[in-house]
């Protein structure tokens, strides 16, 4: 039985300052409306060429040109769906259990945070790994 290939995870720090010609014309739009820059993807195909890659982030796919991908090496504690729970809630607060949507990464601390949604509903915190726990 073949082995599933790891998850590869990096950034693609594109702005539309950089021009169209890194996004595929199909993606071009819904790629502008995530503003990428800080935000963590999953590298999950390549072409044979090499001259597309795709990209996911959360539930949406992307086809981006290789050159801008950068790879983190550090796999963040959680990715894109992972259930989870709040490990100490604010007093008089519930705790929050959701899925995560969104991965941002801070280059600087080489970190990642979360925000999650909690019945169908996107909570504006963002958390850090070590306020969360696979529920």
């Amino acid at each position: 039985m073949r082995r599933p290939k790891p998850v590869i995870f990096g950034l693609y720090g594109w702005s539309p300052d950089f021009g169209f010609r890194y996004i595929h014309p199909a993606n071009r739009r819904a790629f502008e409306l995530l503003e990428p820059v800080g935000k963590l993807f999953e590298k999950i195909a390549e072409d044979d060429e090499g001259e597309w890659i795709t990209i996911r982030y959360d539930e949406q796919q992307f086809l981006v040109r290789p050159e801008l991908f950068k790879e983190i090496y550090h796999k963040p504690k959680f990715s894109f769906g992972d259930s989870v729970e709040e490990v100490t809630p604010a007093p008089g607060e519930y705790r929050h259990f959701g899925l995560i949507s969104d991965v941002f990464w801070d280059e600087a601390t080489d970190t990642a945070s979360f925000q999650i949604v909690e019945r169908k509903r996107k909570l504006p915190r963002v958390f850090q790994a070590s306020e969360l726990r696979a529920d």
